[in-house]
């Protein structure tokens, strides 16, 4: 079964192609990606898997019932875009103003589409259940994953894959590793108080850019010093606003 599949994919790379150029022209932001997540759900139309819409916002899942009795695997990419100008000139650069595809999510839906197609036309060689998850919302905290989950359609998955492009590694080449791969994120917002004054008079104020300029650079002992060093974490400041005199 192995060199069927990889034929039949290695058959559709142009139609692959395809599909992650009309997701990179047609970028939208994390929870907005109506349009993106009816597209993919049009793709499954007619063909013999179940699809599930709306899961946990726009979220797309695709059961397929193999043919042979065994575990449930589930295969997941995400589909949201970044909000970020893009300056390309590519004849299928995003059509959509201040946003884009920056972080490969189109290549990631697109693979699993057809992977998922080609997974269905075999699905009588299949051992188990195929679970195909495309995830929205993953670029913003809680991501997409966690309402897709409260969903409970992913209850009976036994092992679960995801993938993600990485230019740093050659073509055709897979890493991975125990444990966690990738990152989880949350927000947070600190709001530092002082006390407004001018230049030339800094001791009757109190300067909050310059306490806020030490918090930051504190802020990265976090990692350094709160984490085991054998695992991985960063604290990113992506924001420093001052506002008043």
């Amino acid at each position: 079964m192995r060199e069927k599949l990889m034929a039949m994919l290695d058959a559709r790379k142009e139609e692959m192609i395809e599909i992650r150029r009309h997701l990179h022209a047609h970028p939208e932001l994390s929870y907005q990606e109506e349009e993106t997540a009816a597209y993919i759900a049009s793709f499954y139309q007619g063909k013999e898997a179940t699809v599930e819409k709306n899961v946990g916002g726009n979220g797309v899942v695709v059961t397929i019932e193999g043919g042979k009795s065994g575990e449930t695997l589930a295969l997941r990419a995400d589909f949201d875009a970044l909000p970020i100008e893009e300056e390309t000139g590519l004849s299928f650069a995003s059509k959509n103003k201040g946003v884009m595809h920056a972080c490969g999510h189109d290549a990631h839906t697109a693979y699993l589409m057809v992977l998922a197609d080609c997974l269905i036309e075999l699905k009588a060689e299949i051992p188990g259940t195929i679970k195909i998850v495309h995830q929205h919302g993953e670029e913003a905290p809680p991501g997409g994953a966690k309402y897709i989950l409260e969903s409970g359609l992913l209850d009976d998955v036994d092992h679960i894959v995801g993938i993600h492009v990485m230019p740093e590694y050659p073509v055709g080449t897979v890493a991975y590793r125990s444990g966690a791969a990738m990152a989880g994120g949350t927000q947070f917002k600190i709001e530092i108080k002082g006390i407004g004054g001018h230049a030339s008079t800094p001791h009757k104020a109190n300067d909050a850019i310059v306490a806020g300029s030490y918090f930051v650079t504190a802020l990265q002992t976090v990692s350094s010093r709160r984490l085991n060093p054998f695992e991985v974490g960063v604290v990113t400041v992506g924001s420093f606003e001052g506002k008043g005199s």
